[in-house]
């Protein structure tokens, strides 16, 4: 895949392309049939499969007081949007002056001047251009008149009859369900990042944590988790088994949020390393505990019930998206 950040970077043979466009920010199953519809019509047409989306987020731009909110950071998005097999990846600056240009404007410049496109996907809620007055309708309209095809992917539901949308997959992170966020993503949700230097109390209890800042990541609920944790050693992610803990640290009374992450079996120095983290289960709430010897007997219960939540299933082992396997495939 390749990675192009404005129209310069766009070579002639890349023209005439079929390109989604949206944000895609969690890659759930919805933004899948977007983009691998767009994957088919190119294939059928024999041109390159494109994909566009915009950074920062524009609830970033508008909104940039609210709670952080990203599912997939972009480092994180491209991983996944590379992993459904496209070729190119279009990162649009988003800021208030492309904010400022109407529907027609885009349409003109990005997708007939610079991609020079053939057919343009969209999901059936995308809108664009000032005050979001592009719809996918009136893509449709004018792409008739541009000389370019365009498809409005109606939305996709899980078995449940949820509409795939990343405010669900947020709902369910917030309610402490990352099992079925993982049912509407496709994948398991992960936070990654640089491990950074904690207190050390971890390995005075006996139990050593990687310690990791969310960021700009959508904040889940506060607790404990079974997790699989993903370390990069060149080109490969090597997974272990783990045991997290998201929150303040309350018998310690901290204030600041960390994700604390407890490797099984693991006697390695994490310091600056790169890490993967995906939220498998659910374990329990964060509480206060009365004093180390409880909290010591607490996360050696944890770590037990997180062995043997992770022994019951079946992981992908590669560097690509965590999908769920069944126990019996």
């Amino acid at each position: 895949m390749r990675l192009i950040r404005h129209c310069g970077e766009f070579n002639p043979e890349h023209r005439g392309c079929v390109v989604a466009l949206g944000n895609f920010d969690g890659v759930h199953l919805g933004h899948q049939a977007v983009i691998l519809t767009a994957r088919r019509i190119a294939r059928d047409m024999g041109v390159p499969h494109a994909v566009m989306t915009f950074e920062p987020h524009p609830r970033t731009l508008f909104h940039p007081d609210q709670p952080p909110f990203r599912l997939t950071p972009f480092r994180v998005k491209a991983r996944l949007i590379e992993a459904l097999g496209i070729d190119l990846l279009l990162q649009q600056h988003f800021d208030l002056a492309f904010a400022g240009i109407t529907a027609s404007q885009f349409i003109d410049e990005q997708l007939v001047q610079c991609l020079g496109a053939r057919h343009v996907v969209v999901g059936y809620d995308y809108v664009f251009g000032k005050g979001r007055q592009g719809t996918g309708a009136f893509l449709q309209k004018t792409g008739e008149e541009r000389g370019f095809g365009v498809t409005v992917v109606p939305p996709e539901t899980a078995p449940s009859g949820v509409i795939y949308s990343s405010t669900q997959v947020r709902e369910c992170l917030l309610n402490a369900r990352p099992d079925d966020a993982a049912r509407l993503l496709g994948h398991y949700w992960e936070i990654e990042g640089r491990v950074e230097h904690g207190d050390a109390r971890g390995r005075i209890l006996g139990f050593p944590t990687a310690n990791l800042r969310l960021g700009e990541y959508q904040h889940p609920a506060a607790g404990v988790y079974a997790v699989r944790a993903g370390i990069d050693k060149g080109g490969a992610t090597v997974w272990h088994d783990g045991v997290a803990n998201f929150g303040r640290r309350p018998t310690f009374d901290k204030t600041d949020e960390l994700l604390e992450v407890h490797l099984l079996d693991f006697d390695e120095d994490l310091y600056g390393r790169h890490l993967r983290v995906a939220l498998i289960e659910h374990i329990r709430p964060e509480r206060k505990f009365s004093g180390l010897d409880e909290l010591k007997a607490q996360i050696a219960a944890d770590v037990e019930t997180g062995r043997t939540l992770l022994a019951g299933r079946r992981f992908t082992a590669n560097a690509g998206p965590m999908v769920p396997v069944s126990p019996n495939a």
